[in-house]
């Protein structure tokens, strides 16, 4: 048989068993449930958030309704007004009615009544509403005209002098970085998981000795290759029904409206930098798992290479997603192994210029062809080899 259908009958071998894999399905389901839960959840708190809520409160002189309306004009709060009997104060504020009752006893002295207490917002309010009605009162006692007074003072604005202008760096999008960040934490978990399956994989088989039984008639590299391109569909399949789930999610509740976002290239960005950064790092998890026998030694012998994906992964839900163009994202984002994480970040925010793009993406698919050669000689020269671990400088020098 040729090199091409060995490794597409191990591929097969590989997708028909791991998607039989019940843990595999149901933790699939969950996520997306949980990213649909997590819209809809979103959805739910952003109307609340975009509900501004209307506060009653009760004037026993319906002359300071004009005064109260300015007050929460400047104080940035909705206020409605509603005249209260002064027999009728106690009532209104104990079945909620409104929520404060104003009035004045002596002219420019503000008095407040409420149930319990005053919200924050109403009392910062009340604060502005009491120096205007004391402003008033000085004008009238001078003999001005408070009307006048008050159109000049909230007229006045101050006039800028600027020595040295601040550079005019461009603002990150909010919604654009937040887009990023949790791509750059879906390519991650993706990786994380199918490049286990993979360590995990032939482990097994080493293990069980049925990788002797698969080498007496398959060649070592083409038994690791169709290992890592079954494993890598299975997680491309369910990387695109969680991209799947939260774009559709998104458009469903509408949480991007008013955002320059382009959900369908994001999510093709998503499956191109999964692809690409799984194909990195399964083959050398790969690699280096067939150095050992035992699934407890698995751990430490991929610990450095997990490690390695942390990097990334750090810069990337810290750094990257709110200054994606200073030195440290822009020049780990063109390094392959952080590429995945970082340029997928960048790409969300609009801050990778085409010719970066091209190249991290050709650097990278040079890296896999340069780890699938390396991976090539490390499997087939430690798969056999059972017992204690192996050192990779053992197994590299043949």
């Amino acid at each position: 048989m040729s090199p091409r259908t060995v490794i597409s009958l191990v591929a097969r071998r590989e997708i028909t068993t791991r998607m039989r894999s019940k843990p595999l399905i149901w933790t699939t389901i969950i996520m997306v449930l949980a990213i649909i839960g997590g819209s809809f959840a979103t959805s739910l708190l952003a109307k609340d958030a975009a509900t501004p809520t209307t506060e009653i409160v009760g004037v026993l002189d319906p002359a300071l309704s004009g005064p109260l309306e300015s007050a929460a004009a400047l104080a940035g709060t909705l206020v409605e007004s509603h005249p209260v009997a002064p027999d009728a104060v106690e009532a209104e504020l104990v079945d909620g009615t409104t929520v404060a009752v104003i009035g004045q006893s002596t002219p420019g002295i503000l008095d407040v009544t409420v149930h319990e207490e005053l919200a924050p917002e109403l009392e910062a309010m009340m604060g502005v509403l009491a120096q205007q009605l004391a402003l008033d009162a000085a004008v009238t006692s001078l003999g001005g005209d408070p009307a006048a007074v008050n159109a000049e003072v909230l007229g006045a604005t101050p006039t800028l002098h600027v020595l040295e202008p601040a550079s005019s760096a461009p603002e990150v999008n909010p919604a654009k970085a937040l887009v990023g960040m949790l791509a750059g934490v879906l390519i991650f978990t993706g990786i994380m998981t199918t490049g286990q399956l993979v360590s995990q994989g032939v482990v097994e088989e080493k293990s069980s000795r049925v990788v002797e039984l698969l080498l007496s008639t398959i060649r070592p590299w083409q038994l690791i290759a169709g290992k890592v391109l079954g494993i890598g569909v299975v997680g491309l399949v369910q990387i695109g029904l969680l991209v799947g789930a939260g774009a559709g999610s998104a458009a469903a509740f509408d949480l991007l409206a008013g955002q320059d976002i382009q959900l369908g290239s994001a999510a093709i960005w998503i499956m191109v930098w999964f692809l690409l950064g799984y194909a990195m790092y399964a083959t050398m998890l790969g690699a280096l798992s067939s150095l050992v026998s035992r699934q407890e030694d698995v751990g430490s012998i991929i610990s450095p290479v997990i490690l390695l994906l942390m990097v990334p992964y750090i810069i990337g839900v810290t750094i990257a997603p709110w200054d994606p163009d200073s030195p440290i994202v822009l020049w780990l984002s063109m390094f392959p192994l952080f590429s995945p994480l970082l340029m997928l970040i960048r790409i969300a925010i609009d801050s990778a210029p085409a010719w970066q793009l091209a190249l991290s993406v050709g650097l990278s698919v040079a890296t896999i062809a340069f780890l699938v050669v390396l991976a090539g000689k490390i499997y087939s020269r430690a798969v056999m080899r059972t017992g204690a671990r192996l050192s990779l400088r053992e197994v590299l020098k043949g």
